[in-house]
């Protein structure tokens, strides 16, 4: 060890943000456990590298006693008080015993100690990148494809993209570049761990940030969400100015922005609704495209009886109860939905 080692440890500290006298005390520890490895000593020992030339010493620790029963642990006093007459009993003394050869032994553990630190400290400041990138949206490319599990490479890293949280009926391909949104950043002993998803609802509402900049000046306020991933979404928006169109915002020019989140959706639906704080227009809205004739509230139960034209009442219902089933879930009302004549029906029968 020498001047230069320390030299090139500093440099590195900087590079890698790692606190110098952290790693160094590090490679002292790890010296520790090399000297008693290599020399088969059972004592108790202390490890210095001098801070300023590199040189290292080890020294024994031993404890000042009347009468030695173990000589690796302990020196008498008189032993003691011939290195320095300052000793007195349950004193520790320190005992230079760096053997000669151990400077080749030092060099090599040291390196195995920096090398193990600077990956450590990689995957710190990787770990740090992504758990401030948590609920965000980012894009990765597809590396490989493991037991229904979708590999990203990111970055630095890669993430995972569980099959629990892959858009039904969306096929990957090595190689293919895709936008996830990264649901958890975890920490562990082989670096971050971070699992994707493109099933979430808040990827499409990211996607929409990216592509309406009234949302991210805060003109426009996305309320609510409610999506099947792969086959439709609602989503249902807000402006504080009365002036701004919240959901031509969110369509763009020619529908140019709900267009390139359906292209990155693969497709999937997407119907903007606008939000409204009087729960009868809310959940009208949230049935588009189907109109709706009435809404009869039960504001103790949270449920809505709504009545609809004869021929809307499927696209109303919409394909296996889907377009109700999203306005329900979009505005948190339970929703029944009746034909013009079943509502009269219903009435005349109630009235009998």
């Amino acid at each position: 060890m020498n001047g230069e080692f320390l030299q090139a440890i500093e440099q590195i500290c900087k590079e890698k943000g790692i606190e110098k006298e952290t790693l160094l005390e590090a490679i002292e520890a790890a010296l520790v456990s090399a000297y008693k490895k290599n020399f088969g000593t059972a004592q108790n020992v202390r490890v210095n590298m001098d801070r300023d030339t590199g040189a290292i010493k080890v020294f024994a620790l031993k404890n000042v006693v009347e009468e030695v029963d173990d000589e690796f642990m302990e020196i008498s006093l008189q032993d003691a008080m011939k290195i320095s007459p300052k000793y007195t009993l349950d004193d520790m003394v320190e005992i230079e015993v760096t053997p000669k050869n151990f400077g080749r032994i030092a060099a090599q553990n040291a390196k195995q100690v920096v090398v193990q630190r600077i990956r450590e400290a990689e995957r710190m400041i990787v770990y740090e990148q992504y758990l401030e990138k948590e609920n965000e949206v980012i894009s990765g490319i597809v590396q490989r494809i493991e037991k229904n599990n979708i590999f990203i490479g990111l970055d630095r890293t890669e993430g995972i993209l569980p099959a629990n949280e892959q858009m039904p009926n969306e096929a990957y391909h090595v190689n293919d570049r895709i936008k996830v949104y990264i649901t958890e950043v975890r920490k562990t002993t082989k670096g971050p761990q971070i699992t994707l998803s493109r099933t979430h609802p808040n990827l499409v509402k990211r996607l929409f940030e990216m592509e309406v900049p009234e949302i991210v000046n805060g003109q426009v306020i996305i309320k609510s969400i409610a999506r099947e991933s792969g086959s439709r979404t609602k989503i249902a928006v807000f402006s504080p100015n009365k002036d701004i169109d919240c959901v031509g915002a969110c369509v763009g020019q020619r529908g140019i922005r709900v267009q390139q989140v359906v292209d990155e959706l693969n497709g999937e639906k997407i119907d903007i609704i606008k939000w409204n704080d009087n729960p009868k227009e809310y959940i009208a809205n949230s049935l588009s495209p189907a109109k709706v004739l009435d809404v009869v509230v039960d504001e103790e139960d949270k449920a809505a009886r709504i009545v609809v034209p004869d021929n809307q009442l499927s696209l109303a219902i919409g394909k296996e109860g889907q377009n109700a089933r999203l306005a329900a879930k979009l505005t948190g009302w339970k929703i029944d939905i009746k034909s013009q004549s079943q509502y009269e029906s219903y009435i005349n029968n109630k009235e009998l």
